[in-house]
């Protein structure tokens, strides 16, 4: 059989030999503690659940919905932005619903690349950003971050150094996998200069209600002429415990809402509408689960980052995310992330998610996911203790 170009674009999930040895390590009957996914273990809040009970029951939501979403979803986003950010949208024209902001990520890499566009996009990155616009037959050029890194100094470089000329910038903070954020300020300064490069920029804040400490996570869209150039994606997965429920949506310029919603509209159906009317409930009803949610990964934030600094690994203690980005021991770093995070699993029995999965420029530290309660946390700081000192 031929071979598959756009398949063969893509590297080895470096991720499935974790996973591969964890599965293995669990069938021995090993307890593994799992920092790996970034994939929330609490429940959904109970009145999301209760809408998508009541929606369920009647017969009328069973149907094809619309790929744009449902009018009342798209009004809730709007709501939201003008809640949150003091952002006013238009819900026919601005925002669009998305199967998952992941599904949005990669079908707007179709709508808006065409082959051999050049797509600027961090790394380390969430595989979604660069792999979503490579499956659609762009070419990417990596701008690295994380810390030490002026990002918007590396995007200036990348520019400058780059021909044909970029046609897209994807930004990600609070940053997957580095956890890293921004302030206004750095949004304005990519906004001038997306209009003096004529670039599009997607911004994606996944994890803009996970924030710590007194942190708040600021959008692109609040910068004035900011829908001039650019779109933004969101997610319900983290902020209301819905990974599982595939909701997301994309707001901002209205060329590429639209191109979008083209795209959709050949793709798609929409998802199943019970899910979009208790999304409805999820954004416009009582929002203290959000801060209970907060509150809850900034407590695992705490215990995980006293315990790794007591035992001398210093890991940086992030302001958002649901992620520590830990760089690797002066000890490991020559083994690389991967070895490190094998080693790790088959010694201390704890996952993490190495580095350079995400890209080359992560190859000196793992990701360590809040997805354990604090009991299991302790457990595993014990783990990672003993296999340090047994080194």
């Amino acid at each position: 059989m031929s071979e598959f170009e756009k398949i063969r674009r893509l590297p080895p999930y470096v991720f499935a030999t974790v996973n591969q040895l964890k599965m293995e390590l669990r069938h021995q009957g090993r307890d593994i503690i799992d920092f790996g996914m970034g994939n929330p273990d609490q429940p959904t809040p109970q009145h999301i659940v209760d809408k998508l009970c009541e929606a369920s029951r009647d017969g009328r939501n069973h149907r094809y919905s619309v790929s744009r979403g449902i009018p009342g979803l798209r009004k809730a986003v709007c709501a939201w932005y003008k809640r949150k950010f003091d952002v006013e949208l238009d819900p026919e024209s601005e925002a669009i619903v998305t199967i998952g902001s992941k599904e949005g990520l990669a079908h707007l890499a179709v709508a808006i690349t065409s082959p051999g566009d050049l797509i600027l996009s961090p790394n380390p990155a969430y595989p979604i950003h660069p792999y979503g616009f490579i499956i659609a037959g762009a070419d990417i050029r990596h701008v690295p971050i994380g810390p030490g890194r002026d990002f918007l100094a590396e995007v200036e470089t990348a520019v400058k150094d780059s021909w044909p000329r970029p046609k897209v910038l994807v930004v990600n903070f609070p940053s997957n996998p580095t956890a890293e954020v921004v302030d206004l300020e750095f949004y304005r300064k990519v906004v001038d200069f997306a209009r003096e490069h004529d670039l599009i920029v997607i911004s994606d804040i996944a994890y803009a209600e996970i924030t710590f400490d007194d942190y708040q996570c600021p959008s692109i869209l609040q910068v004035p002429g900011a829908r001039d150039v650019a779109v933004e994606f969101y997610s319900l997965s983290k902020t209301y415990n819905m990974p599982g429920w595939r909701i997301g949506f994309m707001v901002g310029n209205q060329e590429i809402v639209a191109a979008l919603a083209k795209i959709k509209s050949y793709l798609d159906y929409g998802t199943f509408q019970p899910l979009q009317i208790a999304a409805c409930a999820a954004l416009n009803g009582p929002q203290d689960c959000v801060a209970e949610i907060r509150q809850m990964y900034q407590d695992r934030r705490d215990v995980l980052i006293k315990g790794l600094h007591q035992m001398g690994w210093m890991a940086e203690k992030p302001k958002a995310s649901m992620f520590v980005w830990a760089e690797i021991p002066d000890a490991f770093k020559a083994m690389g992330s991967l070895e490190f995070s094998k080693l790790l699993l088959q010694e201390a029995g704890v996952a993490v998610s190495p580095g350079v999965g995400f890209g080359s420029e992560g190859d000196h530290f793992v990701r360590i996911a809040l997805i354990e309660n604090e009991h299991r946390t302790r457990q595993a700081l014990r783990g990672i203790r003993q296999f340090l000192q047994r080194r």
